[in-house]
């Protein structure tokens, strides 16, 4: 194993602490987005609703001022064109809150990405073990580790691949660079299934 100094250690922890505390304001803002999802999806329920009814209102007052003198027409022929302006800016504020929608939609699709992740067997490559649960070594950098209880020690693994071939040509990547005890291990649920073959 190659050999860490002291002050990059404590580099490696204060990277480790900004880390979780962004993991936790992400988590936060995802919260967050989606409680702005569900009231986004009543707005336009709503919305859509009065569009409708101005529509349909719209229709009816079209309809009684056709049978009306041509004078009487003309006044609400630019009353109706003055409608048709209303129409417009509710088009567009439609069309902002499906935008907005769809921005909301990829941040659920990353969350729900994130879960179906979790539920699938993964490969990854193992390059240390610790007796207690006080070292983390997640940096903002690595972003693909994982941090697994396995009995009786705490193992920590780099890289997140769906085909064990992958996990392999990287694990080799791993011993090149001086991490000798590099193993290939599958996970699933957030627990190690079993240590797979390093070659």
């Amino acid at each position: 194993m190659p050999f860490i100094e002291e002050s990059d250690l404590l580099d490696l922890h204060k990277d480790i602490d900004k880390a979780q505390i962004i993991n936790e304001r992400l988590l936060d803002q995802i919260k967050y987005k989606n409680k702005d999802l569900r009231k986004l999806k009543i707005q336009r329920n709503i919305l859509l609703g009065f569009v409708g009814l101005f529509v349909i209102g719209t229709l009816a007052i079209t309809s009684f001022t056709a049978g009306l003198s041509s004078k009487q027409a003309m006044e609400n022929q630019n009353h109706y064109l003055v409608s048709i302006d209303s129409l417009d800016a509710i088009k567009t504020r439609i069309d902002n809150l499906k935008m907005q929608n769809q921005e909301l939609s990829l941040v659920k699709e990353f969350y729900l990405a994130k879960e179906f992740l979790n539920r699938e067997k993964i490969y990854s490559v193992q390059v240390k073990s610790f007796v207690d649960n006080n070292v983390t070594l997640a940096s903002e950098a690595l972003t693909n580790t994982l941090f697994v209880k396995t009995n009786p020690f705490y193992a920590y693994s780099l890289g997140n691949f769906e085909t064990l071939e992958e996990a392999q040509k990287f694990r080799k990547q791993l011993v090149q660079m001086g991490f000798k005890d590099a193993f290939v291990a599958s996970y699933q649920d957030g627990k190690r299934l079993k240590i797979e073959d390093p070659y």
